[in-house]
């Protein structure tokens, strides 16, 4: 399955546009959202465009695709307003013979990783940083933000595809790739 991964679009109408216009693009089966979708939270600047409403209209468009862990900006308020399920605190993919406990990183993360099987990955977005490492017998994956990313790295996502993952601009420039092996 071709899976796009996202995180952190605080809100921002520009940068879920071009989100969407990327899963177009990637001709993606599933968009899994990493959390923190609609409020831009107390610590951040507000984003670019920022206009909640308008990314509803724009995410409820796509509620047959997208996959979605609740991120530490949501709220019970969100979730009756969006027509995607988006309060669980993680998902579980199988695939290639692995697990990937995809959070959105506020709870599970690298200081406090949830129970795992040798080999496993563990995905989170909440820093903003995009990141690929390999922790004891696990990996790390992080899609960055597509709204408001840190550290001086692009507003990105990943393309999860055949046990490869793939780090993209929204323009779909390809600026890392990492097979967990």
């Amino acid at each position: 399955m071709k899976l796009m991964i996202a995180s952190d679009i605080h809100g921002s109408a520009l940068y879920c546009r071009k989100l969407l216009d990327a899963f177009n693009r990637e001709k993606a089966e599933r968009l899994l959202l990493l959390g923190d979708i609609l409020y831009h939270g107390p610590r951040n600047d507000l984003p670019m465009e920022y206009a909640p409403k308008s990314v509803i209209d724009m995410l409820n468009e796509y509620k047959n695709y997208i996959l979605c862990v609740r991120g530490n900006c949501e709220a019970e308020v969100d979730q009756m307003v969006l027509g995607f399920p988006i309060m669980a605190d993680y998902c579980i993919i199988f695939e290639n013979g692995r697990t990937i406990y995809a959070t959105h990183g506020h709870i599970y993360n690298k200081s406090n990783m949830p129970p795992l099987s040798k080999g496993d990955i563990l995905l989170h977005g909440h820093t903003h940083i995009p990141a690929w490492e390999k922790i004891g017998n696990n990996f790390y994956i992080n899609p960055g933000s597509v709204s408001i990313p840190k550290d001086n790295s692009p507003n990105s996502y990943i393309i999860s595809e055949n046990g490869v993952f793939v780090w993209k601009t929204l323009d779909g420039e390809v600026y890392n790739s990492f097979t967990p092996v």
